[in-house]
């Protein structure tokens, strides 16, 4: 019998160090971990999740430190524990093993999960109401384009030239390939360059060459 461990946490500058720790010390192996950065409890497309319950068969055990990690959806994690009940797998959180056959075990985890989803509702709701109020006062203006929009226009002309593909604009610019289709969807509107562009850009540059 395997004892499978799974740990998340909901952001790319969180650690996971403190939960595998814990996990080894619930007897865990180490390659037994199945982990998930920078992705919420609320979303059920964890593809660490995923791995952990493809795992686990029966008479294994599914262990997590915490409910909140295992899901921050009611729906989700009734859903979870019961297909780890049919499929005859244990579940453990931190050092106890809860029966989901059991209707004390099973109120005790349905009560955990009204409350992870509950703290999760909450952080949302803060984030929303600090993000509104930065807004208000103009703290709040959004990300910022990587590119000017000199270099946004230049894009723009050389992908309708059509002698360029957008790999070879990014590496150019030494963006990625997202921030050119985001560069060509802002100059989407513009006016045609004019016809005589290409020649004032090489009369500029040899200008420019002869002062050098």
């Amino acid at each position: 019998m395997a004892n499978i461990g799974y740990a998340r946490c909901s952001t790319l500058a969180q650690d996971l160090t403190a939960q595998r720790q814990a996990l080894a010390a619930l007897g865990v192996p180490a390659d037994r971990v199945y982990l998930d950065k920078g992705l919420t409890g609320a979303s059920r497309a964890r593809p660490g999740l995923d791995q952990a319950l493809a795992a686990v068969r029966e008479g294994d055990t599914l262990t997590v430190t915490k409910l909140d990690r295992l899901a921050r959806s009611v729906p989700d994690a009734l859903d979870i524990l019961s297909q780890l009940s049919a499929r005859g797998v244990r579940f453990a959180l931190g050092g106890s093993v809860y029966d989901w056959n059991d209707p004390f075990a099973r109120m005790f985890l349905q009560i955990l999960a009204v409350i992870a989803e509950f703290e999760a509702n909450l952080i949302r709701q803060r984030t929303r109401e600090g993000m509104a109020i930065a807004r208000q006062n103009g703290r709040l203006r959004g990300k910022q384009p990587t590119l000017k929009p000199a270099q946004d226009r230049e894009i723009r002309r050389m992908h309708d030239s059509g002698d360029y593909n957008i790999a070879e604009i990014a590496a150019l610019f030494n963006v990625s390939r997202p921030t050119v289709y985001r560069s060509l969807e802002r100059t989407a509107e513009l006016p045609p360059l004019p016809a005589e562009y290409d020649q004032l850009l090489i009369r500029t540059a040899d200008r420019h060459a002869g002062r050098s």
